[in-house]
Order: structure tokens, then C-alpha cells, then sequence
């Protein structure tokens, strides 16, 4: 969850560890630090809370080198503090380390170094990573002259210790020359300049300085010099590794004048529609073209079910997905929440087809979840935004969403990016299996094709947003009803109230109304109802007026020049008529707009909020 970085170079490193954490702090903010090694030996300077409080307390003292390590906290074991924020030394002063993960046995070996009189300072399971190679290296009372060797061979000994989840870096203070990276189920990438190495949780980090980087694979370790990078395996191997050339602008990862990095992203969905779409759709011949998936013709034929297993907004993304399935493809499927999945005992039929869905490609669950799948021998595919990232490099095929870095916190374009992938392995199962007519793929393939522009005309309803929103900022619970495809949206919608306005919200499929959560509703409790035109649209209109007849204000998302659902809502969100397989790419447009204008009105951290990070790469 924590963002790591590391520098070995000609340059200043200070600056450009300070810069990598700016674009690394959505993945952690609770403290932040940075330790530069130079020929006067080490400094560091930490700080808690965001990442303006260590810029602050550097500029008051300046630190120089040409090497170093930065570190942006999300606490897992200690709480937020200065002597538990990264970077962590041992007890002999000469190791360093940052770490992204949970050392799960950290207590026995902790307690193990004790015992030999090893000093702990701090609460953190990281610390006891430092320790234990100072141990091993102490232990092995090196000769100076073999110090490199020894060292290395110190990191191998306690990573074979450790039990638990880690993306590494480490330095000796002594070699000042190497910096030593290594990863198990966190991300963790280098990347290769001229003169200069870094080491790296996310490609934005170091995006400025180089485009070329290497995604590290389980158990991988990385000794960068300035002027070389040496990759082993989990054997301890030498292996060659070939870099991924990223495309990325670097402005995309900047906020390019919007306020906040959410709203840019909501604006930016149209064009993540025509990203996740571009060369894979065959309007002509009525084809979609997904060479990353790596089943044959028969095993796709011979699928008996589909299993999503996901977490959060990618769970919601996945109902989605599977109620295209079952609809169009009459394919049974069941969508899992990865954290459940993976701890009871899930019976899946041979030849299931396990769909794992994360924005990152690292969330720790889904990772896990899929990794089961595997051991049950079912064939596994990838939908994920990150080249290289762990899930893209284990599931069997993959749909890549092609919607660049999300910085916000709260995903939005990655949720769009996921719905377009989702439907694309639709109408490429109905392809393959010849469950979907030819003129029924064409139509839906001139429907996608237009999607972007649809896209482009919802976001137009951000003005009325922005009045709502100011209307309803300072109520305390809400709730969202939606049916059939838009039951997910409105459990999105709750979701992304939650997440950055702190209000209470409860998202519910519209018919359960009455089985429970209408004895909540009264003045005070605004309705936000999706209300667009579909074979339910009467069924959602008689849940609105159920709401109105018990005294609530009603919030309706509906389609232009649809004059009914005015006269029954207190207020009405219009959004462009679309087939119903798409309406929710469209309805959740102002769902997001409403909760990121809700969010500034009461003043809250729209792109860092409390207690969330944007990659849950652990538990």
C-alpha cells in the first residue's frame, strides 16, 4: 500500500526522490521519508503526515548525495509517527531500508532478534527487515574487502526468512555504489536511465526521467548501480530482463489545470472509452479482436461458467459483466468478492473461466484469489490497467483497459475502462461460441463505437450537478437505488460517497425496498434513484414514489425529455439516451460528478482520502 522509490545516479538525489513521492503519495500519506547516502555518510529526514511536511522540513535541512531511498507511509503495524515512518536503519547504523507490504511473521523473528540483543526503535514490521540483515551480515563477521558479497548474501538469508508480502529497497551505508531491490506479491519496478538507475513502486515515480523500465516478477531481485542493473530470479539466478517501453505522457500523471486529480479523470473517460476500444473492434466483418486472450476456439466453447473475483468499485464492475454474460451469452456466472473467495473452500465446475478484475493488476486479494484458481487448474484472465503489473503476467489471458495512470484515490476511468473491457470479452464469447448473431455483434459494435461521444454528452450534465450537490452537501446518509444493469451503478455511486465525502451511503437493488431499508427514509434521507429508460423503468418509477409519498427527496438520474420522472423527482440529473447495455458507462457519470462535488462543498480531501489508498497490495 506504501509507495517506495530509490535513486543511484550522477545526479542530486534529494529532488528527485522528493518529486517520485509526490506522484507516489495516493498510494499511502500517514508520514513520508527520505535517507541520502554521500561521501559524509547518511541523512534522513522523516515527517508525519503528507508529503508537504517533509518537503518543508527539508528545505529548513537540505540534504545532498548522489543516492538514496523515499518512502510515502499507509500504516499497517504502528501508528502514524515519526519513529515508524520509512526510511528504517538497524541497530549497526549501516543498513537501510524501505519496504511496501506486511512481514507476517515479523513478531517470531523480531523476538528471535531480541534475544540476541538487537535494538528495535520503532513499532513497524518493516524494521525487523533492516535488523535481520545487520544481523546476518554482523554475523558473518565479513572481511571489508568481500563486504558486497556478503551483503547481498545477508539480503538473501532474511528474505528467506521472511514470511509475508514485501517490495524492498535496501542500501548499506558503506557501498555506496548499489542499491538493492527485491518483490513478492507487491509491485515493484526499475527503471533504466543513463548514469542512472531507479527503483520504484509505480511508473509515475519516475516517469520524467525514464521511459524504459523492468516490471520484477515474484521473488525477482535487482542490484542497481549507476551505471548497470543485475536481475535474479527466486533461486538466485542470474536472468536477463527485457524493459517495457512505456508510452505514457508524463502530463497524464499531472493535473493539466482541473482542481483535482478525480475530476480531470472523470472528464478523461471519453477518451479512456476510446483507448480501451482502439483496434479491437471490426465494425465490417462484426469481429472484436483480443489476441491478449490464449484460448483456443474449444475451450472457449466448452466454458461451463464464468467466476469474477474482485474487490471494491472492480466488484461492482464485474456484476456488471456477468449480467451481460448471463443475458446475451446465457452463460451461468457468479461474481466473488476476492477476500471471501479465497479464504472458504469455493467449488468451481472443470473448465470454469476465473475473470480477475483490479484497476492496479496488484490488488493482494484478487492476486490470491486467482492464484487459486490456477492450483484448481482453471484457466484465469486479467482485466487490469497496468502493463506488467502481476496479475496481467500470471492470468492465463488478459484485457489490458489502456486508460493511463489513476492518480484519484476513488477510481473512476479505471471503472470505465473496466465496464468497455467487460463487454468487449462479452462480445468476444458470443463471437467465438456463436451465441451472439452476426447482425446482433454488428449492432452492439456501432453502439461501442459511439460510446465516447455519449460519454462526452453526459459529462455536460456537471453544471446541474454542482447545484444538487450544493443543495444536499451537509446531509449525513444517502441512498442510492438502482435495478437490473444499474444495480452495481448505484452501489458504485454510494461507494464513491463514501469514499471521498465520508457521508454514509448504502447503494441497494430498488426492489428490495421494501424488505428493509424503507423504514430509513424520511426528510432527511435523500434518495439518488436511476431512473433511465429500460424494461424496469416502471418498476424504478413506482420505488420513486414510493420514497416521495414517505416525505424524501428524491435524486433521479434519467434520460433527456423524459418529463415523467420531473414530475415525481425532487430533482432530475439528465444523461443521453443509450441502448440499456450501455446505460451504465453513461449513469454513472453524474454519480461521480455528484460525490466529487458533495466532497469539495464540505471541504474534504477529494484525492486523498482519510484512511484509503489507491493499490491495496496487502490484507
Amino acid at each position: 500500500m506504501c509507495g517506495i522509490l530509490g535513486y543511484i545516479g550522477e545526479k542530486q538525489a534529494t529532488q528527485i526522490l522528493v518529486d517520485g513521492l509526490r506522484r507516489l503519495e495516493y498510494r499511502g500519506y500517514d508520514s513520508s521519508g527520505v535517507a541520502v547516502l554521500s561521501r559524509n555518510g547518511l541523512q534522513i529526514r522523516r515527517a508525519v503526515g503528507k508529503l508537504a511536511k517533509l518537503e518543508s522540513l527539508i528545505t529548513h535541512s537540505p540534504l545532498q548525495g548522489h543516492m538514496g531511498l523515499g518512502h510515502t507511509r499507509w500504516a499497517t503495524h504502528g501508528a502514524p509517527s515519526e519513529v515508524n515512518a520509512h526510511p528504517h536503519i538497524d541497530s549497526t547504523g549501516c543498513i537501510v531500508v524501505v519496504h511496501n507490504g506486511i512481514i507476517e511473521n515479523y513478531q517470531i523473528l523480531k523476538e528471535k532478534l531480541l534475544k540476541r540483543r538487537v535494538q528495535f526503535k520503532s513499532d513497524t514490521d518493516t524494521e525487523v527487515v533492516a535488523n535481520l540483515i545487520g544481523y546476518y551480515l554482523k554475523d558473518g563477521k565479513s572481511d571489508p574487502k568481500s563486504l558486497k558479497k556478503n551483503f547481498l548474501t545477508a539480503v538473501k538469508k532474511a528474505l528467506k526468512d521472511i514470511r509475508g508480502t514485501y517490495a524492498l529497497g535496501i542500501i548499506h551505508t558503506k557501498l555506496p555504489g548499489l542499491l538493492v531491490g527485491a518483490r513478492r506479491d507487491c509491485p515493484l519496478i526499475v527503471g533504466l536511465g543513463e548514469g542512472e538507475n531507479f527503483l520504484a513502486s509505480d511508473v509515475p515515480a519516475i516517469l520524467s526521467h525514464t521511459r524504459d523500465v523492468v516490471f520484477l516478477q515474484e521473488g525477482d531481485m535487482a542490484i542497481l548501480s549507476p551505471n548497470k542493473v543485475e536481475f535474479f530470479d527466486d533461486r538466485g539466478r542470474p536472468v536477463a530482463k527485457k524493459p517495457t517501453k512505456i508510452t505514457w505522457d508524463p502530463i497524464q500523471a499531472e493535473k493539466a489545470g482541473y482542481t483535482h486529480f478525480m475530476l480531470k479523470e472523470i472528464h478523461e473517460q471519453s477518451r479512456v472509452v476510446e483507448d480501451t476500444l482502439l483496434g479491437r473492434l471490426n465494425g465490417k466483418k462484426g469481429t472484436v479482436d483480443l489476441p491478449e486472450i490464449r484460448l483456443t476456439p474449444k475451450e472457449v466453447a466448452q466454458i461451463p461458467g464464468v467466476r469474477f473475483v474482485a474487490c471494491g468499485t472492480s466488484w461492482h464492475a464485474a456484476l456488471v459483466g456477468s449480467y451481460l454474460i448471463e443475458k446475451y451469452l446465457k452463460i451461468p456466472c457468479q461474481v466473488e468478492i476476492a477476500s471471501e473467495f479465497r479464504y472458504r473452500s469455493p467449488v468451481l465446475a472443470p473448465g470454469t473461466l476465473v475473470v480477475a478484475v483490479s484497476q492496479s493488476g496488484e490488488t493482494a486479494d484478487t492476486l490470491a484469489a486467482m492464484r487459486l484458481a490456477k492450483k484448481m487448474g482453471l484457466k484465469t484472465l486479467g482485466i487490469a490497467n497496468v502493463v506488467g503489473s502481476t496479475i496481467t503476467r500470471e492470468a492465463d489471458s488478459n484485457i489490458l483497459t489502456h486508460c493511463g495512470p489513476e492518480i484519484g484515490v476513488a477510481s473512476t476511468k479505471a471503472f470505465m475502462g473496466q465496464l468497455v473491457a467487460l463487454h468487449l470479452l462479452m462480445l468476444y464469447l458470443g463471437s467465438v461460441r456463436g451465441d451472439l448473431p452476426k447482425p446482433k455483434i454488428k449492432e452492439m459494435i456501432r453502439s461501442l463505437s459511439h460510446l465516447s461521444t455519449w460519454v462526452t454528452d453526459a459529462i455536460k450534465c456537471e453544471k446541474e450537478v454542482i447545484k444538487i450537490a450544493e443543495a444536499y452537501c451537509r446531509r449525513t446518509n444517502f441512498l442510492y437505488l438502482g435495478r437490473n444493469y444499474n444495480y452495481p451503478i448505484a452501489m458504485e455511486g454510494a461507494l464513491k460517497l463514501k469514499e471521498i465525502s465520508y457521508i454514509h451511503a448504502e447503494g441497494y437493488p430498488a426492489g428490495e425496498m421494501k424488505h428493509g431499508p424503507i423504514a430509513l427514509i424520511d426528510e432527511n434521507m435523500p434518495i439518488v434513484a436511476i431512473a433511465s429508460k429500460s424494461h424496469v423503468y416502471e418498476k424504478i418509477l413506482s420505488n420513486i414514489e414510493e420514497a416521495r409519498s414517505r416525505g424524501a427527496n428524491v435524486i433521479a438520474v434519467a434520460n433527456r425529455g423524459d418529463k415523467l420522472v420531473k414530475q415525481k423527482a425532487s430533482d432530475v440529473i439528465y444523461v443521453p439516451m443509450v441502448p440499456d447495455e450501455l446505460s451504465p458507462m453513461i449513469n454513472v457519470i453524474p454519480l461521480q460528478l455528484l460525490a466529487y462535488y458533495i466532497a469539495v462543498r464540505r471541504g474534504c480531501d477529494v484525492d486523498q482520502p482519510r484512511n484509503l489508498a489507491k493499490s491495496v497490495t496487502v490484507e
